[in-house]
């Protein structure tokens, strides 16, 4: 317990001051491999995780899910947060269940998000989110754990790229007792100042998922905590579909040139 509250403190201290990337591992290889490039903390990605699986984005299970917390926790010494979607429930009290099992993990941080599911209401109703969120800090706090609750609203995600409305959620979630705000796929600086400040003084993620803002850029607007969500399993992806291709279509191997010592970053071990 005491290796969880280690964790969980370092993370809190994270978001206090200054800018930090939390870039989203999809194993626990991974997960050592950021974690010995520097980084100070690391996040789940959840489309990242169901790649490996073979399964889209949201179509890996609570109990799959659970143990891949687990797993990627146990392979580093950083504060690992949890890309916990929806909670795996619309229901309150069901959220506030399946968050705690999440909190069990040894996660240090735990996300939940407010999208339906369903294209004609992408986003659930306010009020039901609200609850939600309140659900998730109730259970995070009658653990004992001190998990860092991060709140996403889902709006420029789901086609309803509606900053007043991801602004009012934000700002409700961070007095239902949200530790962090984030709203993914904003991308404009007017975007990003509008929700830092909606939230002051309380920590807002930014997704940084294309080229579009830099480290510095990001800090300068007050922006405290970056993730990439599932593009570094993109990456990873797009360089391994490339090469498969070349032999598949022209029975050729130049993509195996310049490869990368991958035993030796796991020290051969």
């Amino acid at each position: 317990m005491h290796v969880q509250a280690d964790r969980v403190a370092a993370f809190h201290r994270l978001h206090s001051s200054g800018t930090f990337v939390m870039p989203n591992p999809w194993d626990p290889g991974s997960a050592r491999v950021l974690e010995g490039l520097g980084f100070p903390a690391l996040a789940t990605t959840s489309s990242g995780f169901a790649w490996t699986r073979g399964r889209a984005d949201t179509h890996v299970d609570l109990e799959q899910v659970l143990a891949h917390l687990k797993e990627v926790a146990d392979a580093v010494d950083v504060p690992v947060n949890a890309d916990f979607e929806g909670g795996y429930a619309v229901d309150p009290e069901q959220v506030a269940t399946n968050v705690s099992r999440a909190v069990a993990t040894g996660i240090a941080g735990l996300s939940i998000e407010d999208s339906s599911g369903d294209q004609s209401e992408p986003l659930l109703p306010f009020e039901v989110s609200l609850e939600r969120v309140r659900a998730a800090r109730r259970a995070i706090d009658e653990s004992g754990t001190g998990v860092l609750l991060t709140a996403r609203s889902e709006g420029f995600v789901v086609g309803r790229p509606d900053i007043d409305e991801t602004v009012r959620r934000l700002r409700a979630y961070a007095e239902a007792g949200a530790d962090c705000l984030y709203a993914p796929r904003i991308t404009t600086v007017a975007e990003i100042e509008a929700v830092v400040a909606a939230v002051a003084p309380k920590p807002v993620n930014l997704l940084i998922n294309s080229p579009f803002l830099t480290v510095a850029q990001a800090g300068a607007l007050g922006v405290r905590r970056i993730s990439v969500g599932g593009t570094l399993a993109r990456a990873a992806w797009g360089g391994f579909l490339g090469v498969a291709r070349e032999i598949a279509d022209a029975g050729t191997f130049s993509g195996f040139r310049d490869l990368p010592d991958v035993d030796g970053m796991f020290g051969h071990g």
